[in-house]
């Protein structure tokens, strides 16, 4: 008879699986097996059956990383910082140098454990984090079917991003292959998508949909180039800490919530500057600087046939910083995830 544990880890993953079923998600036939599953009639009673605990949850996690694409994962654990991001290290010990940082709701691959840590994987970045930051097993695979963002990743260059689902629309903006926006609706040829809160349509045939987890972020992924000064690279690094926190329309807290430009406002008054809370105002601010020479600590700016509706600040190596929008936050991005419009320069060095 299957014991009280075995019967709460399967009524809590029991939705996950017959989702899995219903949407017709493939699954890895020993799972299928372990579980008593049936591809047509979800769950079955033979459940019962089934004693080990360590045999349900290996089979559940084969079933919910297949059904959902998870590519990349083995054993799933879900990273539960209470907020901002947690480090990385390369060694299991405080005095390990920091190699990347992960943040809350963020998925990793568990590759081992050592005392109190965690060896784990996450996008590039392998190291350990504590434990106690990580959920896993049944738990983790609960948390990930609440995650779970549908996003479509573009596969070619220069695809025009459409007002409406045809190509008689105007343009609203050009996206670079492999870049990837927040599915908001699918369609039969057309998906809809998130492009900084603003809605445009992708031919299908262009992108590749699936559900992705937010992952860890390198260390090197931002680097700084020759003469940059100290008070970029300080600007940059503040503005870093902040990824993660919350999008709010209207907003200026680095902490509980802002907009864009109220985003880049805050940033730059913590350094004696004050911009306006409009990216069309701070569009104006400075001098223009061409996009192949923008420095970090110069602002990016993204619009569509209604003119500049973004800004983000460029922090070195091909990345910007900014508030993209509700679900995502303050995030960091290739600088080229839309078309930029224009550049301009505030710190004068």
């Amino acid at each position: 008879m299957l014991n009280k544990n075995n019967k709460m880890i399967l009524g809590s993953i029991s939705a996950i699986l017959l989702s899995s079923v219903v949407c017709g998600a493939p699954m890895k036939a020993e799972a299928s097996a372990a579980l008593g599953i049936s591809a047509q009639v979800g769950i079955s009673a033979d459940l019962d059956a089934v004693e080990d605990t360590a045999l349900i949850e290996a089979a559940m996690s084969d079933v919910v990383l297949d059904a959902f694409h998870l590519d990349g994962y083995t054993d799933l654990g879900i990273v539960t910082v209470s907020e901002g991001k947690v480090n990385i290290r390369d060694a299991a010990s405080l005095d390990g140098k920091i190699v990347g940082k992960i943040g809350r709701d963020a998925g990793c691959d568990i590759l081992g454990q050592d005392g109190e840590w965690l060896q784990i994987k996450s996008g590039e970045v392998e190291g350990y984090i504590k434990s106690d930051y990580v959920l896993t097993g049944s738990s983790a695979l609960e948390k990930a079917s609440s995650l779970l963002k549908t996003v479509a990743e573009v596969n070619t260059d220069g695809l025009r991003v459409r007002t409406e689902p045809n190509t008689e629309c105007e343009i609203l903006d050009v996206v670079g292959s492999g870049q990837s926006f927040d599915v908001l609706e699918e369609l039969d040829e057309w998906v809809k998508i998130d492009l900084d809160g603003e809605e445009g349509y992708l031919f299908k045939e262009h992108v590749e949909i699936g559900a992705k987890l937010d992952q860890a972020l390198t260390i090197t992924e931002v680097r700084y180039g020759a003469g940059v000064s100290d008070v970029r690279v300080a600007l940059c690094e503040f503005a870093k800490q902040y990824i993660g926190n919350p999008y709010v329309w209207g907003g200026t807290s680095l902490t509980r919530g802002a907009d864009c430009s109220g985003f880049v406002l805050s940033v730059f008054r913590n350094y004696g500057m004050s911009l306006p809370h409009s990216s069309r105002a701070q569009a104006n601010l400075g001098s223009a600087v061409s996009i192949g020479d923008v420095k970090p600590g110069d602002l990016i700016f993204y619009g569509n046939r209604s003119g500049i509706n973004h800004v983000a600040i460029y922090v070195g190596g091909g990345q910007v910083v900014h508030a993209s929008n509700a679900r995502v936050g303050i995030t960091i991005s290739n600088m080229y995830y839309r078309s930029p419009v224009k550049a301009r320069r505030i710190i004068r060095d």
